[in-house]
C-alpha cells in the first residue's frame, strides 16, 4: 500500500465509511518495513494533531479470567448496542498459534451475530505472546476504528497479576468476575482491583451466590478507597438480565472522565513501551528515565500518534548516542 492509498484510507474512515476498516487493520497488522511509511501516514492522519480533536468512538476494554463468559456477554452487549442504534467494532485478542502466529480462536465462531449486519465488525487479532494479552497492533487498531464506529470493544485473552495493559488502551475498562470463584479476593491480592472502571459479576441467575460476589467486590473497592466504581450483576443466558444496566454504567464512566487527558496518557504509555521494545531500557535511561521521557512527550507533542511519539523519543536518544543500543 502506498502513502497516497493510506491517505485516502484515513479520509474514508474519518468520513464514516466503515467498509474501510478491514483494509486499515490489514495495514496496521502488517509490520513489514515496506509498509512502514503507509502505516505512519494512516496513523498520523487519524491523530488529534491532524483531526483537531479526539476520535468520537467509545473504546471499551473487556477482560477477565478465562472461562468467565466474556464471549457470551459480548454477544448480548452487541445485540443491545445495536438495538439502541450504535455501531460496534470488536477486536478479539486471542492466543497465538505457535505454528502460524495467527489467532487460535476466532470470535466469529463464538458470537451469535447477524452476518448481514453492516453495523457490526468483528476482527480476531493474535496476541503474539504479548504481555498484557494485547497484540502489538491492537492499540492502533482500536484508535483507527474509533473514527467510524460508535463503540470499539477490545476483548483480551484474560487478566493476571501483570496483565493490565487493557486499562492503558481503553477509555473504559470492564473486568468480569464469576460468582463463587474467589476472584474478588484474588483481584485484591494481585492489584487487579486498580484496573476496572466497571466490575461485572456474571451469572446473576445464581441468586445469592452472585449477590455475595457483588458484596465482596464492593467491600474490596472500599478497602482500597474506590467506592465509586460500579459493580453490575448480569446474566447473558435466558432470561438475559443486566445488559442494559451494564451499557449505561459504561456510558456513565465515559461521561465522567476527561477523554483527552486519558487518551494522551494512553498514547504516551504506548509510545514509551514501543520505544523500549525497540531500543531497550538503556535508551530509556539515556532520556533521563521514563518519567522525563513522558514529560518530553507531554510538553512537545501530546496530540501526535503513537508511532510519531516513539520516533520523537528515538531522535532524542540518538542525540545521546544510545538509540541503537542493544537491549
Amino acid at each position: 500500500m502506498t502513502v497516497d492509498d493510506a491517505t485516502q484510507l484515513a479520509a474514508r474512515l474519518l468520513s464514516g465509511d466503515r467498509t474501510a476498516a478491514p483494509a486499515a487493520l490489514n495495514l496496521l497488522e502488517n509490520r513489514a518495513e515496506r509498509t512502514a511509511a503507509a502505516r505512519r501516514t494512516l496513523l498520523a492522519a487519524l491523530a488529534p494533531a491532524a483531526t483537531g480533536g479526539e476520535l468520537p468512538g467509545h473504546v471499551v476494554g473487556i477482560t477477565g479470567p478465562p472461562g468467565a463468559g466474556k464471549s457470551t456477554l459480548l454477544g448480548a452487549l452487541i445485540t443491545e448496542w445495536r438495538r439502541r442504534g450504535a455501531t460496534v467494532a470488536l477486536l478479539a485478542v486471542d492466543p497465538s498459534s505457535k505454528r502460524s502466529g495467527g489467532a487460535l480462536l476466532g470470535d466469529r465462531a463464538r458470537l451469535l451475530l447477524d452476518p448481514a449486519d453492516r453495523g457490526v465488525y468483528v476482527r480476531s487479532m493474535a496476541s503474539a505472546g504479548q504481555l498484557g494479552g494485547l497484540a502489538p497492533a491492537t492499540r492502533a487498531a482500536a484508535h483507527a476504528l474509533a473514527s467510524c464506529f460508535d463503540v470499539v470493544v477490545v476483548e483480551t485473552v484474560g487478566v493476571g497479576q501483570s496483565e493490565t495493559e487493557i486499562a492503558e488502551v481503553a477509555d473504559t475498562t470492564a473486568v468480569i468476575v464469576q460468582p463463587a470463584s474467589g476472584d474478588a479476593l484474588q483481584f485484591l491480592k494481585s492489584g487487579i482491583m486498580e484496573v476496572p472502571d466497571v466490575l461485572v459479576v456474571t451469572k446473576s441467575d445464581l441468586g445469592k451466590v452472585a449477590l455475595s460476589a457483588r458484596r465482596d467486590l464492593k467491600a474490596a473497592l472500599r478497602s482500597i478507597g474506590d467506592p465509586d466504581t460500579e459493580v453490575v450483576l448480569v446474566s447473558s443466558v435466558a432470561p438475559v438480565q443486566g445488559i442494559g444496566e451494564l451499557i449505561d454504567a459504561l456510558a456513565r464512566h465515559r461521561e465522567r472522565i476527561d477523554l483527552r487527558e486519558r487518551r494522551i496518557a494512553a498514547r504516551r504509555s504506548s509510545a514509551l513501551a514501543a520505544f523500549a521494545r525497540e531500543h531497550g531500557e538503556r535508551a530509556v535511561r539515556a532520556l533521563g528515565g521514563a518519567r522525563r521521557a513522558a514529560r518530553v512527550l507531554d510538553d512537545e507533542a501530546p496530540d501526535l500518534d503513537v508511532e510519531s511519539l516513539a520516533h520523537l523519543l528515538a531522535e532524542r536518544a540518538a542525540g545521546a548516542g544510545l538509540a541503537d543500543s542493544t537491549p
